[in-house]
């Protein structure tokens, strides 16, 4: 079975797009928010509701990045996370961590509800599941974290799934949703309410001030009040050193018609590589969504080899009629794994960050916001402290920081070392490779018309040398996760310049 070709397809295609401007001269507003996923628009409904004037600024089309990627489950179970937060940060502040999970799950059922939103809202149970011995142990470990927390949850030996398992633990009442007509609801209210939205729009730094500023890459300013970064990466990249405090993960998914019926619920492997399974209604059938195979960004096997080890996986376990849809996503983690949510630096109280969510941006994104809609209106939260970007814990961010700076050194060293021996003149249509142009590392992409493009490889955040990603056509950074089309392009930050074309 032949996978569906790139441009990447992916489920929420299917919903239309509201289209808007791009940002052309200076405006006053009195929240601007950079990065329109589910956090940032989130936010701005919130606070239009409050009466607040808010402006986003999104730099490529909204909802085309992560959360349009997404397999958009809205939960609190996190993989195997309680028993380690319990180890690091204690019973109070892990259980802050479920509670603003669950809060956040809750304000979206009831949103869904009261704007009477269609949006393929349903209510399941959530699982993880081994047939490991090892993570056997680590999930009665995860359930005695439940039990400490007030969690509510179950052990079980086999799950509803179609093949064996040896054991697993459930949360009830999670659900899933199609967010992207979800998100154009919440969108026309900001609308509504006299919010405004600018696309192709990207913001490049901060102006210090009272009120400050959000500057464009054109050099248009928002003056405004309060500023939120919503991005993947601050886009105001030196406070905080935010690079160098999360690391970015590329996983992968495949929309499926399968021949065995699914049977509800949705599914996550403990063990890697990472299964996760959910069914998802698109165009008036049903599919299941076969994700996982997540890699830190610009390193391991040829891409193509995930899609095709999922593949496998779905043959194996469901037989495939079909394979619709393919697609990936780029996540952010923390060096703690707790998301950052609060003022981006202890001097600039009036600029807020929401970022590095792991791979539970539905759910945390959401609790972004509503934590930043308390903080704007200078009031207390429970949270505030826990999501604090301020924050350093020793264990386990001291270790994390080493190891992940260790890589980034590694492949920076790696990719100035390299020998490339292969010409440009080498690739076949639609194949792509480092090359040798004038005896200097390059990057090469011959298209299906024998258009050829050559870019510089070297990153323009700081100097890594990109890496082919021949799954997507794109290349990737092994640094700090930038990422840019065949013809250079920032696709992904946290790199603003695109490369340079040979």
């Amino acid at each position: 079975m032949v996978l569906p070709p790139f441009p990447e397809s992916y489920w929420l295609t299917s919903e239309s797009l509201p289209n808007f401007p791009k940002l052309t001269q200076d405006i006053k507003a009195d929240v601007a928010i950079v990065g329109a996923g589910i956090s940032g628009i989130t936010t701005a409904y919130l606070l239009s509701k409050q009466g607040l004037k808010v402006a986003i600024v999104e730099a490529g089309n909204i909802l085309n990045g992560t959360t349009g990627h997404t397999t958009a489950k809205i939960t609190a179970q996190h993989d195997l996370i309680y028993d380690e937060f319990l180890s690091h940060f204690g019973r109070e502040q892990t259980r802050l961590y479920y509670e603003a999970n669950r809060e956040a799950m809750q304000f979206i059922k009831q949103t869904v509800r009261e704007l009477r939103i269609d949006c393929d809202f349903a209510e399941e149970d959530a699982y993880i599941y081994t047939n490991s011995d090892k993570y056997a142990a680590k999930l009665t470990a995860e359930l005695a974290a439940y039990e400490k927390l007030g969690i509510p949850g179950a052990y079980v030996e086999q799950t509803p799934l179609p093949f064996r398992t040896q054991a697993a633990i459930v949360m009830h009442d999670q659900a899933r949703f199609n967010p992207v007509p979800y998100l154009k609801t919440l969108i026309r209210q900001v609308t509504g309410q006299g919010g405004q939205i600018y696309e192709h729009t990207t913001a490049v730094s901060v102006e210090k001030g009272n009120p400050p500023a959000v500057v464009t890459s054109e050099g248009h300013k928002i003056v405004c009040s309060h500023i939120v970064s919503c991005s993947h990466f601050p886009f105001q990249d030196g406070w905080g050193f935010y690079f160098a405090r999360m690391y970015a993960e590329r996983s992968y998914v495949l929309g499926v018609k399968t021949e065995k019926a699914y049977p509800g619920g949705m599914y996550i492997s403990a063990e890697d590589p990472k299964r996760s399974l959910r069914a998802v209604t698109a165009n008036g059938e049903t599919l299941v969504l076969i994700g996982g195979e997540n890699h830190k960004t610009g390193q391991g096997i040829p891409t193509i080899k995930h899609y095709e080890a999922l593949q496998a996986f779905g043959e194996e376990h469901f037989g495939l009629k079909e394979i619709r849809y393919r697609w990936s996503a780029q996540d952010l983690t923390t060096l703690d794994k707790l998301p950052f949510i609060g003022p981006i630096a202890a001097d600039a109280p009036q600029v807020l960050v929401a970022t590095g969510y792991k791979k539970w941006g539905m759910t945390t994104g959401t609790a972004a916001a509503l934590l930043i809609e308390k903080l704007i209106a200078g009031q207390e939260s429970p949270y505030q402290s826990l999501f604090t970007p301020s924050r350093f814990h020793a264990d386990p961010g001291l270790k994390t920081l080493l190891v992940q700076n260790a890589d980034v050194a590694k492949h920076l060293i790696a990719g100035k070392l390299e020998m490339v021996r292969k010409k440009p003149e080498e690739l076949g249509n639609d194949e792509g490779a480092v090359v040798s142009v004038n005896g200097k590392r390059a990057g090469a992409y011959r298209d299906p018309q024998g258009g050829l493009h050559i870019v510089d490889t070297t990153c323009t955040h700081m100097g890594c040398e990109v890496e082919w990603n021949e799954g997507e056509r794109t290349w990737d950074c092994p640094c700090h996760g930038s990422r840019f089309s065949y013809k250079g392009e920032v696709l992904e930050g946290p790199a603003k310049k695109p490369l340079k074309i040979l």
